[in-house]
């Protein structure tokens, strides 16, 4: 009889230890941070860049209203008027044609820096059934673009794409002087060569990802950009006495 006592003392014993752990605070902070659902205006614009034979006056890029059916139960009278992001491109030739569609600022490409730790990527896509391929571009730290498949757009209508981000993806620099974030460089889509080429569209909508907001802070983390103070002075002369102020 004592041995049973002991047994189960020793399993309330293991689970007591056991809750004491689960109620320990979550080091995760896992959230959906929304890129773009071009309905509002931005710090960037949208751009368009594509390969040889393109037809002049092509690309084209503007927004229009719309919304996928599967969000309009989120969206609310009160919203701004709904749009989602079309491009129009047309070719001269069959072959291996492509076209980006990236941010901009002040006219140049714009990298819009991930935050936390990203473990994928989603968003909407509007498909022509044309035979192409999508693919999503992304910086990591070191400053190597990857190029991560998004799968075909040989479909009707909107389509949602979710993307997993590689765990090879070196998302922080473990250096305070590295690149402190991944960051999303755009959409590439690539036509088929035997695919037509004369009269494409494609659009985007509610581009946005999920991440863990906490995987980069730590104690003391806000010392990381500290100002030393030791830009230049207009002598050229660098600061180096501590005044009585800073002590």
């Amino acid at each position: 009889m004592k041995k049973g006592v002991v047994i189960l003392g020793s399993l309330i014993l293991a689970f007591a230890a056991s809750g004491a752990a689960f109620a320990q605070p979550s080091v995760k902070a896992v959230e959906t941070i929304l890129i773009d659902n071009f309905d509002v205006d931005q710090e960037w614009d949208w751009g368009v860049q594509t390969s040889r034979f393109i037809t002049k006056g092509y690309p084209l890029i503007k927004k229009f209203s719309g919304i996928p059916n599967s969000l309009r139960p989120y969206h609310k009278d009160s919203d701004p008027e709904a749009q989602v992001l079309g491009v129009k491109t047309k070719f001269d030739r069959k072959g291996d044609n492509w076209f980006e569609v990236y941010p901009t600022q002040n006219g140049s490409a714009y990298e819009i820096p991930f935050i936390g730790t990203v473990t994928q990527v989603d968003f909407w896509v509007w498909g022509a059934n044309y035979n192409y391929n999508l693919e999503l571009l992304v910086r990591d730290a070191d400053g190597r673009v990857h190029i991560l498949k998004a799968g075909t757009l040989a479909f009707q209508g909107w389509r949602n794409v979710v993307i997993n981000i590689p765990g090879y993806i070196n998302q922080h620099s473990r250096l305070r002087s590295g690149r402190p974030n991944m960051t999303f460089v755009g959409f590439r889509i690539r036509t088929d060569a035997d695919e037509a080429v004369d009269d494409y569209v494609v659009y985007f909508d509610q581009l946005k990802y999920t991440t863990n907001t906490l995987s980069t802070v730590y104690d003391g983390y806000e010392l990381k950009d500290a100002d030393f103070g030791d830009k230049e002075n207009a002598d050229g002369s660098s600061p180096s006495v501590v005044s009585g102020s800073d002590k």
